[in-house]
This record gives C-alpha cells, structure tokens and sequence, in this order.
C-alpha cells in the first residue's frame, strides 16, 4: 500500500470501531512501521480534519464518539482495488451500449483520471484487459434517455410502439416499474393502461415516448418478480408449466454449471446424461434455447413442448432435402 491507500485504510479502521485500537494492531493492519504509522496519523488529522484521538484506557486511537459518525473523508476516495474496479465496470457499461451512459458518467470518470493521473493505476491498460461481445444486441435508440428518466422519476409514459409480433405501432401510456437487460438488450417493464396488465417493451421498438406529469403506479417488488421472473426468458406472467430435458452425457458436462432459470432443478442420472427441470409459461424463447443443442437434448415432458420442437427439427431438416 502507498501513502494514499493507507490514509484511506487508517479512515475505514477507525469509523468503523466503537473501541480504541492499539499502536501495534494497527501498524499491522497499516503494514507500516510505528514512525509512518504516526505520519498517517498525523496527515489524517492536520490535513483531512478528522477528530482522532489518543486514549489511555485501553490505550490506543479512535475517533472522537460525538463526531464519528458525522466525518467523512472530502472528496472522492478509494483503495487502488477499488478504483480498478470502477475502471472496469465503467468499461462493461460502455461495451453494453456505447455512448448510451457516456453522458452521465462522465463526471465520475473525470473524477476517477485524475484521482489515478500519477500511473499508479494504467487507465489504457483496464482498457484493453477487459473484452464484452454483445451477441445479437439492438441499438436501445433515441428513447432510452426519455423512459430512464420517467422510470427513476416515477412518472407515467405515453408511448409509440411498434411490436414485432404484430407489425404495428400501437398509442398507449404505461407506468414504468423498470429497466432490464436481458441478452444484450434493454427492456421496458412497465403497467400498460391499454391492457391492464403488466408488459415487457422492447426498448428498441419504441417510437415515440413523452414523460408525462401523471404519477406512475408503483407495482409491489414481489408481484414483479412473480410476473416478469417466475416464467422462462423475456415472456412474462406466471408459470404454469415445466419443462425436463435430458442432455446427453457430452453435453452434461457443460449444461449441468449452466443457470436456465432461478428455479430450475437439475440432477445426474445413472448413465451420466444430464436431467433438467424448468418452469415457463410461453414456449417461444425455451424453444430456440433447445434447438441450439440439436441431437444433445430430449424433451420428456410435457407433450405439447417435445411436439413443438419435434415439429420445428422437422422442418428444419425439410430445408436441407433435395
């Protein structure tokens, strides 16, 4: 540790002690000599303000009872592990949609260079160490700003949105409850007005968004949760169905460290395939997720989803037919 860390060390020991701490712990926890020990002590006080003080009962230092909880550091201080972590979240931000929070973490990264302007971090080097490829990710458009904005600030959205699965663009307001990001891409979950029940909207389809000064309702954490995570992927509502598949003994290997769903069950079986249970209630995106494994996984049950990718294999193979 440098003189910088220790500083911020000796800050974090004491404003988290209701008891004095003795020279020679602290010279330990410090990894410092007993003459630099003071020095920090010192600078702490006559430079920084803050109210340490020396007991002889037990012997040792602490911050002064009346004042510890009010003093803090000025400024913006981290350890040097700490930095390098917000150097490489700020990089994982970036990669997940350039340019699209460059705006407001642009003052916290100014913060950040100039808090490691003497090299004792490398910012190119955080830079170039940390790789995010987005697979099939959407531009999250023009909009984005607006519903974030509507979201945090709690107010009604009135929005232009054209769905996909219907090709039309449709006039509704919704209270917005939250963004997600799910496989590369940012999603509204929202109440819609127009059909009375909670929706996922894709950021990206959305054509037009006005904040409007109609307070949003507020949904309950858990309802959200049962809603929009009780069901497989990006296709809420509540499950109602599970799924098993069994994976090859090839394949086991990797499915069996793999997260489908929170509430999935998995298990070994005798002849080393892997068995794998998962709630859902639309089948559309469980699907695609089984197709991607080929002659690796069996739908057992229930009949309706081991016919629907039976059907979608059969297809798949008529395209390949002379």
């Amino acid at each position: 540790m440098d003189k910088f860390d220790r500083i911020y060390q000796l800050h974090r020991i004491l404003s988290t002690r209701r008891t004095p701490i003795g020279e020679a712990e602290l010279c330990e926890r410090l990894e410092c000599s007993r003459a630099t020990m003071y020095r920090l002590i010192n600078a702490l006080c006559d430079r920084l303000g803050a109210p340490v003080e020396r007991v002889d009962d037990p012997p040792g230092f602490r911050y002064a009872p009346d004042a510890q909880a009010a003093y803090e550091l000025p400024g913006l201080w981290f350890t040097e592990q700490e930095l390098q972590s917000l150097l490489v979240f700020h990089r994982l931000l970036a990669a997940l949609e350039p340019g699209l929070l460059e705006e407001h973490l642009a003052p916290l990264r100014r913060r950040i260079d100039a808090l490691v302007a003497h090299k004792r971090l490398g910012l190119a080097e955080a830079a170039r160490r940390v790789r995010v490829l987005p697979i099939g990710a959407r531009p999250a458009g023009q909009w984005f700003r607006v519903l974030a904005g509507a979201t945090l600030a709690r107010r009604r959205l009135r929005l232009s949105y054209h769905a996909r699965s219907t090709d039309r663009v449709t006039e509704r307001e919704v209270d917005p409850q939250r963004l997600t990001h799910y496989r590369d891409n940012w999603y509204l979950d929202a109440w819609d007005h127009l059909r009375g029940e909670l929706r996922s909207f894709a950021v990206d389809r959305v054509r037009r968004a006005e904040q409007l000064d109609t307070p949003a309702r507020d949904v309950p954490e858990t309802e959200l949760d049962e809603h929009f995570a009780s069901s497989y992927g990006i296709f809420a509502g509540r499950a109602n169905k599970t799924a098993v598949l069994v994976f090859s003994r090839e394949r086991a290997r990797w499915i069996a460290d793999e997260r489908w769903h929170p509430q999935q069950v998995g298990q070994f079986r005798t002849d080393g395939s892997y068995e794998l249970a998962i709630p859902y209630r639309d089948p559309r995106e469980l699907i695609m997720d089984i197709l991607r494994h080929g002659p690796e996984v069996e739908v057992i049950s229930p009949d309706s989803l081991r016919s629907a990718v039976a059907e979608a294999l059969q297809r798949a193979a008529a395209r390949y037919r002379p």
